[in-house]
């Protein structure tokens, strides 16, 4: 299995190089040649199978053989053994023909720990056995920092840099990154948005004498393996509901993209997906460039569902790459415009591919608070305002007679505040983190600014001295 650039002139490399390099030296993204395929008796026989069986089977897939097959198994094993539910990911019927997919039982109560469990020890693993160190860099609007870090904390073989726009995510979300007190745990507080912050990462990148000089590694979904694990969920629920033989609809929460894109890389593989809708808040990018071929900046509002306050969204430069027939140029080209004015049109053609395979829908404030207080009352089940922004757009989608399987990305307790303005109902953290409000934090607050964000990693990384 080898992986090509979105933007075409990057080298291509196999899985274990992808996962450690992230983003393309040209800029672009990271995708398979082409598209590894299950038939449908391999995924009838998903069916009753745990989780990590699952999850072996796809990701193997990506993996090729650059890993023995033990290697992996070990590694999913040791993933997922510290979630609180045996499948890992359950799936709740919410009300009929309609199914919440629970994402969050990893610790840090967010489904990026599903992916970043994983990706961990894969990174460890290929660092390990090449004598290496490397200098591990993300943005978060919230959850991906947190599991970032509890999946990377006390690694020798890594040092992670965590930037979060200040101000910006849920006290809990914070907490959980800047309450680790482990020595190659370093969080950065940017006086700026989410936007702000991953266009620091991706400045970081492009700078090849510092990405080389400092060993790189991403952890955001433009790295591979975050989507290679990703992956997963939408085949173990799907067959749960009876695929390959009925189709399902999935309805994802989605600021930056990657969660929904690893549905259609599933869907790509042979899974039997109807639709891929889209849920985005105020934010709603996304939803706009679907339904009116133009993807354009507008400005980026502060919302109750913090983890969607994002308007780069970097993975749809991969679904971008797919339905321009895999025109590097013509993808590159895009994004070079969306840089210089702020936007771009989406050619007719590939609109016609996108809207084949998505649908799309917005939830404002309101509608927010206004599903998380109905669904408690009609169903009995408290979901945080992310989970809410997608059962409101799945509740006004038509959808048939379709199985409706929502996205739930995060614990309830991780929004208290909005939960409980919403409710009147304040949601406990579980005994892990029932303390998380006394510990003590430490971040570092630094500038909107690449040069003081480079300068403080090359003082702190091991990485730089090998």
């Amino acid at each position: 299995m080898r992986y090509v650039s979105t933007r075409g002139q990057a080298p291509s490399l196999g899985f274990c190089d992808v996962v450690l390099t992230g983003l393309a030296r040209d800029g672009g993204l990271y995708v398979p040649e082409s598209w590894p395929q299950f038939t449908a008796d391999e995924i009838h026989n998903f069916g009753n199978r745990p989780f990590q069986d699952t999850a072996f089977a796809v990701i193997s897939k990506f993996v090729g053989d650059e890993i023995t097959p033990e290697a992996l198994r070990t590694m999913i094993k040791s993933a997922y053994a510290g979630f609180n539910h045996p499948s890992v990911a359950p799936l709740v019927e919410l009300e009929p023909g309609h199914f919440v997919l629970e994402l969050w039982h990893g610790p840090t109560l967010a489904f990026k720990d599903v992916a970043m469990q994983f990706l961990a020890r894969v990174i460890d693993h290929v660092l390990s056995k090449r004598g290496e160190r490397a200098t591990i860099v993300g943005a978060t609007s919230g959850d991906t920092g947190s599991a970032a870090i509890e999946a990377f904390r006390g690694r020798e073989n890594t040092d992670i840099f965590i930037l979060h726009p200040k101000g910006r995510t849920s006290e809990i979300q914070r907490r959980q990154m800047t309450t680790v007190r482990d020595d190659n745990v370093h969080n950065i507080a940017i006086e700026g948005s989410f936007d702000d912050c991953q266009a620091i990462v991706k400045a970081l990148f492009n700078d090849h004498e510092f990405r080389d000089g400092a060993k790189l590694s991403g952890v955001n979904s433009i790295n591979w393996g975050r989507i290679a694990a990703q992956v997963v969920y939408y085949f173990t629920a799907a067959v749960a509901l009876g695929a390959p033989h009925r189709k399902v609809t999935f309805v994802v929460p989605t600021g930056n993209f990657g969660d929904i894109f690893a549905g259609y890389v599933a869907k790509q593989m042979g899974l039997p997906v109807e639709k891929l809708v889209i849920a985005t808040n105020s934010n709603d990018i996304l939803r706009r460039a679907v339904k009116f071929g133009r993807y354009e900046k507008r400005g980026v509002q502060q919302t109750v569902s913090p983890s969607m306050d994002i308007e780069v969204s970097s993975n749809f430069e991969r679904l971008m790459f797919e339905v321009l027939d895999r025109d590097g140029e013509k993808t590159a080209s895009l994004f070079a415009s969306l840089g210089q004015s702020g936007g771009f049109a989406i050619p007719e053609h590939a609109l016609e591919k996108i809207n084949a395979d998505f649908g799309s829908g917005m939830a404002d404030e309101s509608a927010t608070r206004t599903i998380i207080a109905d669904v408690l009352k009609q169903s009995k089940y408290l979901i945080d305002p992310h989970t809410a922004v997608a059962v409101a757009v799945a509740r006004g989608y038509n959808f048939g007679h379709t199985p409706l399987i929502t996205l739930s990305t995060a614990h309830p307790a991780k929004f208290p505040d909005t939960v409980a303005d919403a409710t009147g109902r304040h949601p406990e953290l579980p005994p892990h983190l029932a303390d998380l409000g006394t510990r003590e934090e430490r971040f570092t607050v630094l500038e909107n600014d690449d040069r003081s964000v480079k300068q403080f990693i090359r003082e702190k990384t091991r990485a730089w001295e090998d």
